[in-house]
């Protein structure tokens, strides 16, 4: 007889959130205006076999707002570079501390952050993070799959942020629950990264690990969703069918 898989009780109740309420800028980019007629492909993953996606200090600290931004260099280096490069919890660490305001002295201080806030700041910022420039950053339409799916296989993924429900907690893959347990934000905020799909649902990087999601829980618990334009990332993919020009003109429009 077949041997039968051992099953793993899976348990987070014990891991950091540290999203804020998300914050909505009239002024922020709305990417569907710089596709053009474009169909996404049916499952895109850039995920490319990374064996240690690291924690990030999300488990001991509410930084999961620069752990993702972390996670999404390690898939940008990955498919962009000739090997993977993991950002130091070092410097994890100091972009909490820049961006967020975190004090180690202080614990107190650990109060997560926006991730419109810390966006602002690595685009804004000249060395980047970690070297890694931020050009710009447009929003697709949550709403939207096709948007959510072409701003993954145009730009290596989307940062989202989660209205997390308590039922998150022990799920093998997130999807929706019913009761109060599954009521958004029951649990908290939580920012991730999000390099693959496909038509069951999504992946997402947290706490160390690849986690699958369901398109109904992105329906439902997605509060937030970024597309992230990495200098490296644009100048060596070139995205195809995106409008790229006319993004930059518009972002210079905006002031800070």
């Amino acid at each position: 007889m077949p041997k039968k898989q051992k099953l793993y009780k899976v348990d987070h109740s014990n891991m950091k959130l540290g999203k804020l309420v998300a914050k909505h800028d009239p002024r922020t980019l709305k990417l569907g205006k710089y596709l053009q007629l474009l169909t996404p492909k049916p499952a895109v993953d850039w995920t490319k076999a990374i064996a240690d996606w690291g924690m990030m200090l999300n488990d001991n600290l509410g930084c999961c707002t620069i752990a993702a931004m972390g996670h999404a260099m390690q898939v940008w280096t990955a498919n962009s570079w000739s090997s993977e490069f993991t950002v130091p919890d070092s410097a994890i660490l100091q972009k909490y501390e820049m961006w967020a305001g975190y004090n180690p002295a202080d614990p107190s201080t650990d109060q997560g952050a926006v991730e419109l806030d810390v966006l602002n700041k690595w685009r804004q910022s000249p060395p980047g993070f970690w070297g890694q420039k931020l050009l710009a950053y447009a929003e697709p339409d949550p709403a939207n799959i096709n948007h959510v799916k072409l701003a993954t296989e145009l730009f290596g993924g989307v940062y989202i942020g989660l209205s997390l429900p308590i039922s998150a907690q022990t799920q093998a893959v997130w999807d929706v629950a019913d009761g109060p347990n599954g009521e958004p934000g029951s649990w908290g905020g939580h920012a991730v990264f999000v390099p693959a799909y496909d038509a069951t649902g999504l992946t997402c990087i947290t706490w160390g690990q690849l986690k699958k999601m369901t398109w109904a829980f992105w329906a439902k618990y997605c509060d937030e969703s970024h597309a992230l334009l990495g200098a490296d990332w644009v100048n060596q993919k070139s995205p195809e069918g995106f409008d790229l020009a006319t993004l930059q003109a518009d972002l210079g429009q905006i002031k800070n």
